[in-house]
């Protein structure tokens, strides 16, 4: 059983790999192809759109594919794909690729979760589920760092062909695991939909983590572009580096339930990483590679409480449906990630770096307000 978890967590690696890896670098797509930090910024964009539709979509697609089948052929076309991108000089066939691969990444994704559950003892799928939180930000953090130092050293190319050939020895790989399942796509209904958002707290954790989501890609997809701003000959790997403190993430996600205890309420605790979000946020106003490089793990603190709180509280809240709510979490979430991605570009592009951060600034005050009113109709107030 452990050889096969570890299977599934390589697996989940090469593709959060995949999902992240372009990001630090790209203002050298805007360099080599000459286009302008909106343009480069789409390489995101792209591939994370499909993540906000797809548990809505799939389900009526993919209901009855098994997990391992829909794994198998999702990472064989990942890591195909993954090498024709690592060879193509075309901007337009460089994006077609990755919006590809932004339909194969939540099958993918969606696949590992189920399998990694079904094929977990009842004592334990909660360590099982815990570690593949815990390795899927290990590895978007992972994609980016190496991404940065590959791109410096030897080129972008060659770091995106070996996650292409890790896809496809995957591929291979997974047929040492035994174990089937359902993926765990279902059918989502006009009407469950409207039942769910009718509660009023699940409305207002889904309105808070679309701005969390939103202001969290918005500064990592165009951080890289204000640091080659700062310092025009800061290397890639600095870059990559700058993304160490996504890490923080992990020690909050596992150390959740002792946040939530020393809060005593959910609410409370949501509120108080929303003001370290914004506290993280705008200590990036003072452009200085070193205190932006500490900045990450105030920003990554505050936004990691939030949302590894709220990704449990929506199930504790949750007494039936529960699918359905997951999927709009998911939907709400990644919508606000893949918005959040190239909109608050407008900004930076006409208006410069702190415009951006102001307008960001904005967005989570309006988070921190949903949360508010969130507590407050937990207490009945409203």
């Amino acid at each position: 059983m452990k050889k096969q978890n570890y299977i599934l967590y390589a697996c989940t690696v090469f593709v959060l790999c995949t999902l992240y890896a372009a990001q630090p670098i790209q203002p050298l797509f805007k360099e080599e192809f000459a286009l302008n930090s909106f343009q480069a910024a789409i390489f995101t964009t792209v591939i994370m759109f499909p993540l906000g539709i797809a548990p809505i979509l799939y389900g009526y697609i993919l209901e009855n594919w098994s997990s391992r089948q829909m794994l198998r052929v999702s990472l064989l076309l990942l890591g195909i794909l993954e090498i024709c991108f690592s060879f193509s000089s075309s901007y337009i066939v460089l994006i077609g690729i990755r919006a590809a691969q932004g339909f194969l990444i939540p099958a993918a994704l969606t696949s590992l979760v189920s399998y990694i559950s079904t094929s977990s003892t009842r004592e334990n799928i909660q360590k099982a589920l815990g570690n593949y939180v815990a390795i899927t930000i290990m590895g978007g953090f992972l994609g980016r760092l190496f991404s940065g130092f590959s791109s410096e050293y030897f080129g972008w190319r060659p770091f995106f062909f070996i996650i292409g050939l890790g896809l496809i020895v995957s591929f291979f790989a997974l047929l040492g695991v035994s174990k089937d399942a359902k993926a765990g796509f279902v059918k989502i209904r006009k009407k469950e939909v409207v039942n769910v958002l009718k509660l009023k707290y699940n409305f207002l954790i889904y309105a808070a983590v679309f701005c969390v989501f939103f202001v969290f890609q918005a500064v990592l997809n165009f951080l890289p572009f204000e640091l080659k701003s700062i310092d025009e000959n800061l290397g890639e790997g600095k870059v990559g580096l700058m993304y160490a403190g996504y890490v923080i993430g992990l020690i909050t996600a596992l150390n959740v339930t002792r946040i939530i205890a020393f809060f005593k309420t959910e609410s409370r605790a949501m509120i108080f990483g929303m003001f370290i979000y914004i506290i993280g946020l705008q200590m990036f106003n003072m452009e200085s590679f070193t205190v932006m490089f500490g900045s990450m793990f105030v920003f990554c603190l505050g936004m990691f409480m939030v949302h590894s709180i709220a990704a449990g509280f929506i199930n504790k809240l949750a007494q039936e449906r529960k699918s359905i709510t997951n999927g709009l979490y998911l939907s709400f979430y990644y919508a606000g990630g893949t918005l959040g991605s190239f909109l608050p570009g407008v900004f930076y592009q006409h208006l410069g770096w702190h415009a951006f951060l102001i307008f960001l600034g904005f967005m989570l005050l309006c988070g921190a307000v949903f949360l508010v009113l969130l507590s407050n109709v937990l207490k009945g107030k409203i």
